[in-house]
């Protein structure tokens, strides 16, 4: 495609005759492409059926000119006043029974058949519009969907299709009732007109029909970009579509929502104020990129990728220098294609004043500008090589939304989060320079040498046949603490000891465990005492081995680490939650036992990642800290940018190409 660098534009927030001075310096910058009017419904719709696209006409045909391309965005994120004053029904309703109104965004029922009508008439206007229009390449639906709808909607449109979603999925009540167990606190019900949406109760829920709550609004908003999906591609067949996600956020099942798409796009802020502070732990963002990339099994793109001090009411820190570029190369070094900087020109307007773009509120060029532009000058010859490449890890860590939604609904310990289990165990490794693929469980196993299934919590007999017949073909499995605890209607297993099958797998048993609440464990692994959190299993041995051993607790010197052969592979459990230095022990115990290569050795701050094609190879090696930093490799590479080999100023990216033996 050749677009790697852009940002995200605004021209309605400015004066028309400041838009060639932006497209001026944008090309100077290294911008190949804009996605632009993603919020702009009422400026392109004034009135129902009184269309005005000369404006984004005229603005796409400017930048065009300059040869930047435009990916349009489809307002339905924010549908204007007049909508809301015609058709007030399509506000959404809160779980406390409230309704939440216009004057921000994200302001709509998505099964509301109203709204849906709205949205077919506008969309089909804006896709003829725009089909053929030379400066057009693509289309992003909606925006960051999901966004703002964490209890939303619960109107009776809602209820009305959660209603046949449940009847199409049980096809009896009867069936249902089982599946909910409703035998419980006389929950049954007679039929499906009875069941509403998950309103807040005197006290407590039932923990099978949250998810279900949860699997249906997950369907209800890819059935709604779907709805526009359609409508771009029978006008627009020539555009690509895709959809900016927000990394391991769980509204939405993305990797259903991909689907839909020719591939996927991502927002990250990693010093929003919502962040832990300065920013994000490197790690996560690294996590956030994979997750990213495994939604599709492809490269994506960067829609919003951070270029200055993000917040609303409240600010982020502001970005050191070199910092942005780091990020951004970050990004490209787990498979992005192409980097979007969100946004242009830091707004003066609406809530986003203080969310900072390329250039400040006056529009001048500034540090951040002249960064933006030295990092495209720098990596934008190369660009065009990555496109298309993909890491190619030897490791992967299962990631399921359906096992995320459990843990939300009964977290079990109030501080054990799905996603941060995921990245504990993915830190390990990004610490030791080994790089991660997310996968779902009954993906294609077989090309890992290493896969980590943390917190398999809900279980069916398909999943754990699949895990069977991957370790006995010869893989290498680490299953955790709460696994095989339920099955998939999130009803407890009864029929065994935890963790069900897979006991056999593991050779072990669960009989009982401890909920660690407000305290720590320990752990002796070899001669050292560890620190351990949350959770202990206590497991008795029906033929694996014990590693480490629990030295807390009235269960103190039981096992709470096991190892298992089984056919042609291993089976690791890990009983608990491990504190870090732990974490670091069993997981370079396990990766060595594995013949798991590293990129090479480095400081923390220090990140090693790889592209591969058929025929190349590329290491990226990034500096994260304000400090110089040191680093080997393990195996042969030439420098192809960077001040000196092993040494790196502070957030400073050096590219390699080379080849590293693989297995």
């Amino acid at each position: 495609m050749g677009i790697h660098f852009g940002v995200d534009y605004y021209p309605e927030h400015w004066p028309r005759e400041r838009w060639e001075t932006d497209a001026r310096l944008m090309k100077e910058m290294g911008v190949q492409v804009v996605r632009m009017a993603e919020f702009s419904w009422f400026k392109m719709e004034p009135a129902e059926g009184e269309f005005d696209f000369e404006w984004l006409e005229d603005a796409v045909a400017l930048l065009d000119s300059y040869g930047i391309k435009s990916v349009l965005g489809t307002p339905t994120a924010a549908p204007p006043a007049w909508i809301i004053q015609k058709n007030p029904e399509i506000q959404p309703i809160d779980r406390e029974g409230r309704r939440r109104h216009f004057g921000g965004r994200h302001h709509d029922c998505q099964s509301n058949a109203v709204y849906r009508a709205h949205i077919s008439r506008f969309v089909t206007a804006y896709a003829k519009r725009f089909a053929d229009n030379p400066g057009v390449i693509g289309w992003q639906i909606d925006n960051e969907l999901g966004n703002s709808h964490g209890d939303l909607c619960m109107c009776d449109s809602c209820k009305r299709q959660f209603q046949a979603w449940l009847h199409k999925k049980y096809g009896t009540i009867e069936a249902l009732n089982d599946a909910w167990g409703t035998a419980f606190w006389s929950q049954g019900y007679n039929h499906f007109e009875q069941i509403g949406t998950p309103l807040l109760t005197a006290v407590g829920e039932n923990p099978s029909a949250m998810l279900d709550w949860k699997c249906f609004c997950s369907d209800l908003i890819v059935d709604f970009a779907a709805h526009q999906a359609r409508i771009l591609r029978e006008i627009c067949p020539n555009h690509f579509i895709t959809h900016n996600f927000m990394c391991f956020d769980n509204k939405v099942n993305y990797y259903e929502l991909a689907g839909l798409l020719d591939f996927v796009s991502n927002d990250i802020y990693p010093a929003g104020h919502w962040q832990k502070q300065p920013h994000q732990p490197d790690s996560e963002l690294a996590a956030c990129h994979d997750v990213i990339r495994g939604y599709k099994k492809k490269p994506f793109w960067m829609m919003e990728q951070q270029s200055g001090m993000a917040g609303w009411e409240i600010m982020g820190r502001a970005l050191e220098p070199g910092q942005m570029s780091a990020w951004a190369m970050q990004s490209v070094a787990h498979g992005a294609d192409a980097v979007v900087f969100f946004r242009w020109r830091t707004c003066a307007m609406g809530t986003e004043q203080y969310w900072h773009g390329i250039l400040g509120h006056s529009g001048n060029p500034g540090r951040t500008y002249h960064e933006a532009k030295r990092l495209t000058e720098t990596f934008a010859k190369y660009m065009e090589d990555f496109e298309g490449s993909m890491p190619r890890p030897e490791v992967a860590i299962v990631h399921s939304f359906r096992q995320n939604y459990a843990f939300d609904i009964q977290p079990n310990h109030p501080q054990l989060g799905y996603v941060e289990q995921l990245q504990k165990y993915y830190k390990a490794l990004y610490d030791k320079k080994i790089p991660v693929d997310f996968v779902q469980g009954m993906d294609d196993l077989s090309q890992y040498q290493l896969v980590i299934a943390p917190l398999q919590y809900l279980m069916t007999p398909e999943l754990e046949q699949h895990y069977m017949d991957y370790v006995e073909g010869g893989g290498n499995l680490v299953l955790t603490m709460r696994t095989g605890v339920k099955d998939a209607t999130n009803l407890c297993m009864t029929d065994r000891e935890l963790p069900g099958r897979l006991g056999d797998l593991c050779g072990i048993e669960v009989p009982e465990y401890d909920c660690l609440l407000e305290t720590t464990g320990g752990v002796l692994y070899g001669k050292k005492e560890y620190t351990i959190e949350k959770w202990c299993d206590m497991i008795t041995l029906k033929g694996a081995q014990q590693i480490a051993e629990y030295s807390t607790g009235f269960y103190k010197q039981t096992p709470a680490v096991t190892e298992n052969k089984y056919g042609n592979g291993t089976a690791w459990y890990i009983g608990t939650e491990p504190g870090e230095e732990l974490m670091e022990d069993i997981m370079t115990y396990i990766t060595s036992t594995c013949g798991i290569e590293t990129l090479g050795t480095a400081a923390d701050g220090v990140e090693m990642m790889t592209r591969e094609s058929d025929e190349k190879l590329w290491l990226f090696v990034i500096n994260h800290t304000g400090d110089e930093q040191v680093y080997h490799l393990h195996g042969m590479y030439t420098l192809l940018e960077g001040e000196r080999e092993e040494f790196l100023q502070p957030y400073e990216v050096q590219l390699f190409e080379g080849y590293r033996r693989r297995k």
